[in-house]
């Protein structure tokens, strides 16, 4: 007897993952998993046009996933007690342009997301509770505030690419009937 049952899905905040960092900083690498792994399962099957559609005005899936690969970077740079580099600040201003395919677009976030888990793991170490300014008005919070902000920030905007690339399939209207053909 064969089984059939696929292998029920479980999150990666329950797979035991990251054992060897501290749980704040395991909490985000897992946020970071959630979001590629949601990322790749519903912009699967839509177009390069449509990641770059904007249904009833709505921000473009390419979008969203230019702005989490690079807030990202901006937002831990911010935790280890950095300002942004003039590099960063271009990137930014650049979040709404671009003809990337969605595969290119997806990379730029697996890219950002192995360098993010790399410097998350050196910030869980730290003091969670030091001070960081972030931006030119050095607006308060902490390392653990700024690393945590990294997992609800892309969760956010990955809510938005599920939300968008749901409406984007349904725009294109009903499957067409398959035609049965019966035998006289």
């Amino acid at each position: 007897m064969s089984s059939s049952a696929a292998t029920p899905y479980i999150e990666p905040w329950m797979r035991g993952t990251y054992a060897d960092v501290p749980a704040a900083g395991r909490a985000v690498l897992h946020a970071l998993d959630l979001a590629l792994e949601d990322i790749t399962k519903w912009t699967a099957g839509l177009t390069d046009e449509e990641v770059h559609h904007q249904p009833y005005g709505l921000p473009t899936i390419a979008f969203h996933l230019r702005h989490i690969a690079r807030s990202v970077d901006r937002i831990l740079t911010y935790a280890e007690g950095n300002q942004l580099a003039p590099e960063q600040l271009a990137k930014l201003k650049a979040e709404q342009l671009g003809e990337e395919t969605l595969a290119q677009l997806i990379a730029e976030v697996e890219v950002s997301f192995v360098d993010a888990s790399q410097r998350i793991r050196v910030l869980a170490t730290a003091d969670l509770e030091t001070f960081r300014g972030v931006g030119r008005k050095q607006l308060p919070t902490s390392i653990g505030g700024a690393m945590i902000h990294v997992a609800d920030h892309t969760q956010r905007h990955v809510g938005q690419v599920v939300t968008t690339a749901k409406l984007l399939v349904a725009m294109r209207g009903p499957e067409p009937a398959v035609e049965i053909k019966q035998e006289a």
